[in-house]
Order: structure tokens, then sequence, then C-alpha cells
């Protein structure tokens, strides 16, 4: 039987044996590997070359050697190579095999540490919604307008009823009084009073462009709503307190937050399909939420209770927007109407459907002036209607985008409204000339969300396929971030514009600022 060498895979002229690993080598391989490593080649244990073993093979017959001449030379210089590259190739195959051990292992590692992660993450998701819902039960104290703790349920009815607000009310229009439109004319005069005197200065303590230039990512919160329907749909902050969040959800609940002391403040349950629209009263405890189950709900944060049902359409309501008194809400809906309803009583005041073009059509987003007589909707034949709210009549109708419109917003110089539709555009009209004066053309197939004005009307935010900032006037790009990995549906400026917080169909709450 031929004995063949465990490096060349060739017969030995020398065969040794290793007392180390019991393999056959060709001398020479093996006294160069052992001098190059110390070590047996195929276990790696230690091993000297006077530890070799000869062992005796019948001789084969073997040509005489040849004469003195430059071939010898050749043939030794090639036997030298051949034997260098199979020592090459003996290593190779020895680290390549180790590679794939170490490989096989770092993957095995590498998947445990993903399960093990994805447990945690459930588990804490799952902790933080149970410490959520226990939140309410400690008792906050009740601000302005503030209802009462779950303790005095018994009572409740009949201190709502002395507060004004009924437990629920019917879809019926009462007409807007005298008293109603007066309260109207009074509070705007006020407004346009302030914001011209607001309008000459700029105001104290307003971040600076290069300030909003610098924001990043200060924080992200995904434990907020559920993992089971993920998406966070909208959001609002508490002028009196922006450090103050509503947010409403796919998980049909709408979720009050602060976000200086990370807590949740309240969980309001009572949708019965998904939180498309929500307000954050800015003076009393109150939070205002719209869904398609054709309902606008009222909520008192201290108690987590729905202190009112609003019932001012038959068809999925799309938008609501607060009256500058805060005593009225305004409301559109898929059933062609806006309606104006008062919070208090929760009695639908006026509900109009626009005719004018013979069919009309579903209206998609509503938002007031800040002075509170005029208010402009969006509708899905992408036109852009502003209202007289004291006539209720059409007063203007700006064309020109390309799908439903998805969001408008009035700046609070009142001269500016920025609307979005599904065109990859966002819109800038100028309310004294009625016209458009700048569209701000985005990437293709950019998804815009949700719009809005910081409250000195300096800086201008879009949410969709990202987060946008732009300088008014100019309307020069002031940062972009790409920290949701899924669309932005929300987007508000903190006080003097000091941080920006967003929403995401990624189940995320984020807030931007100078890091």
């Amino acid at each position: 039987m031929a004995l063949c060498c465990a490096i060349s895979n060739e017969v030995p002229e020398h065969p040794v044996l290793s007392p180390v690993s019991g393999h056959v080598f060709e001398r020479r391989l093996v006294e160069k590997y052992i001098q190059d490593h110390g070590n047996d080649p195929m276990n790696g244990e230690q091993l000297a070359v006077d530890l070799l073993v000869d062992i005796k093979t019948s001789p084969l017959v073997k040509p005489r050697p040849p004469s003195a001449t430059s071939i010898p030379a050749i043939l030794k210089a090639l036997q030298d190579e051949w034997d260098a590259v199979m020592l090459h190739s003996f290593t190779l195959r020895q680290q390549l095999q180790t590679a794939r051990q170490e490989l096989s292992h770092a993957l095995y590692q590498h998947d445990a540490a993903c399960r093990v992660i994805a447990r945690l993450t459930k588990e804490v998701t799952a902790a933080r919604e149970a410490l959520a819902t226990l939140k309410p039960q400690a008792g906050l104290p009740a601000g302005p307008g503030g209802y009462p703790q779950p303790a005095q349920a018994p009572a409740y009815a009949a201190e709502a009823g002395q507060e004004g607000i009924q437990p629920d009310s019917q879809m019926e229009e009462v007409g807007m009084s005298e008293e109603v439109i007066q309260k109207l004319s009074d509070r705007a005069t006020l407004l346009t009073a302030e914001r011209k005197k607001r309008g000459k200065t700029v105001p104290e303590g307003l971040a600076t462009t290069e300030d909003i230039r610098q924001y990043r990512q200060l924080a992200s919160h995904t434990g907020l709503h559920s993992a089971s329907v993920p998406g966070i749909l909208s959001m609002d902050l508490c002028l009196r307190d922006t450090s103050r969040i509503v947010t409403g959800g796919n998980d049909k609940n709408a979720v009050v937050f602060n976000k200086d002391t990370e807590q949740v403040m309240a969980i309001l349950k009572g949708h019965t399909k998904k939180v498309t629209s929500v307000i954050y009263h800015p003076e009393e405890e109150l939070v205002f939420s719209a869904s398609p189950d054709c309902t606008i709900r009222v909520w008192g944060i201290t108690t987590a209770q729905c202190a009112q049902i609003i019932r001012a359409h038959d068809s999925p309501v799309t938008g609501i927007s607060l009256h500058a008194t805060g005593d009225f809400l305004l409301s559109c809906s898929q059933d062609m109407h806006w309606a104006f309803s008062d919070i208090r009583t929760g009695r639908v005041l006026t509900k109009v459907c626009d005719t004018s073009s013979g069919s009309a059509p579903a209206l998609t987003c509503a938002q007031f002036h800040p002075d509170g007589l005029i208010f402009g909707t969006g509708t899905e034949d992408s036109v852009i209607k502003i209202w007289d709210l004291k006539e209720r009549t059409n007063v203007a109708n700006f064309p020109g985008h390309q799908g439903p419109i998805t969001s408008i917003a009035f700046s609070e110089n009142g001269y500016y409204l920025a609307t979005s539709a599904e065109d990859s555009v966002v819109k800038l009209w100028d309310l004294r000339k009625l016209k458009n004066f700048k569209t701000i053309q985005l990437d293709d197939s950019y998804e815009v969300k949700s719009l809005t004005f910081d409250q000195s009307g300096t800086y201008l935010a879009v949410a969709g396929s990202d987060v946008r900032a732009y300088l008014c006037k100019q309307w020069s790009e002031l940062a972009v971030f790409n920290d949701h990995t899924a669309a932005a549906t929300g987007i508000r400026f903190g006080d003097n514009a000091t941080f920006m917080a967003s929403c995401s169909m990624d189940r995320s709450l984020k807030f931007f600022g100078m890091p």
C-alpha cells in the first residue's frame, strides 16, 4: 500500500511519521513546516524534527541523477517552488477551515442576540403600556375647566351639567345666535390688534435660522400606542405648555404625553375606529379627537374620560379645528359638509354643504384663520375653499393642486396660507391678493401629510416622506430630518420654535432641537 504525504498528497520519497498526530509526511516538507511554526501541521501540537520517525519502504527504482549541467539546477528550482506552493496551499486550507468555524459561531451568537433583543423589546413595550394605563388613575391636578377625579365618578353627570357640557348630544342644527356672532367678532377684533403689535417685533427667545439648521433628534418615544396596530396618525401641542403633546393612533386611542417628564398623562379610549385628528385645548385640560367612526369626542385629561360626544356628521370625520375663543369647534367630513359646534353643549350651531358647482366634493381637511372669522377646507377634487363663518358662504377658491388636499395651514400673520395635496408640492397663497405666489417643489413621489407654521409665522414645517423646515418670506430650506423609518404624519413647533415634534407611521414620537 502506497503512503501519501498529509501535506502534498504525493507519495513521499523520504516518508516520516509524526508521533504527535500519527500522520505521514515528506521529510523535507514537514521539516520546513516545523522550522517555520514549531508544531505538527495537522493538530497544532508541539513537535521537533528529532522526534520524527523514519518509515522504511520498498525502494523505488529511480533513474540515475542527471549529469552536472544546467538542467539539474532548473529541476532543483522547480522542486523548491513546488514545496513552497504545497506549504502555502496547506496553510490556506487550515485558515479557511478556522474562518468557517468562527463565522458559524458568530452567526449563531448574532441570531441568539437578535431573539433576546426582540423578546426584551416586546416585554418593555408591554410594560410601558401597562404602566401608562395605570398613570391616569394616579390623580392629576385639575387645570382650568378640569374635570373631577375618577373617585368622583358618581357626581360626574351633575358636575358636567354645571360646567355646561353634556355627556352626549345628537346631530341637530340650532343656528348661530346674535350672541355667538358677536362673540366671534369681538374675539377677531382683539386678535387682529394683538397680531399687528406682535408683527412689528421678533419674539424674544425665537430660535434663529442657524439654530434650526443645527437641530438634531433629541428623543424618540415608541411606546405610546399599541404595537399590534402600529402608526400615529395625528398630533398637537398645548400652546400654554408645549411640553404637553396629544397623539392619535391606529389603535383607536389618543394619548396625552409630557415630553419633559417623559410620562403618559392620560390614555383616551372610546373611539371605535382609528383617531385621525387631535387638538389640545390651549387653556383648559381638554382634548378633542375625531375618527372615521363619525364622532368627535371631548376628553377631560385629568380623568381620561370622554366628557362629550359631538355627532355632527354621518360619514367619517376628516378634520377638526378649534376656534380662537376656545368654545367652538369646526369639523369637516366625507359627507361633504362642514359643521360649527359648541363644545360646551355639544350642539351643532350650523352645518353647510357647498352645492354651488352642482355636485359637492367630500372634504378632506379644515383649518381656522387665526382671527376665527374665516376658515379653509380642502376637498377631494383638489380645491381649497375659503369660507366666511358669519355668513356661512364660500368667498374664495384656490385651484391648482393635483389630487385630494392633504393639509392646510394659516400663518399667524394672517396673510399666508400653505396647502398640500398628493402632488409632491407645497403651495403658498396670499390671502390679500387671493393668488398663489410661491410653489415649493419637493422630491418626486414625496407625500405631504401635515403642514404647520410656528407661532411667530417665521418658519414653516412640512411632514411627509421626511420632516423639513423652511424660512418664511424667503421660503428657503433650513433643515431636513430623515430619522423616521416611515412617513411622518404630524409636525408641530415648540415654544418660540425651540424644538420640533413629529409623529409617524413608524409608531414613534420624535423631538428635534439643539444638541
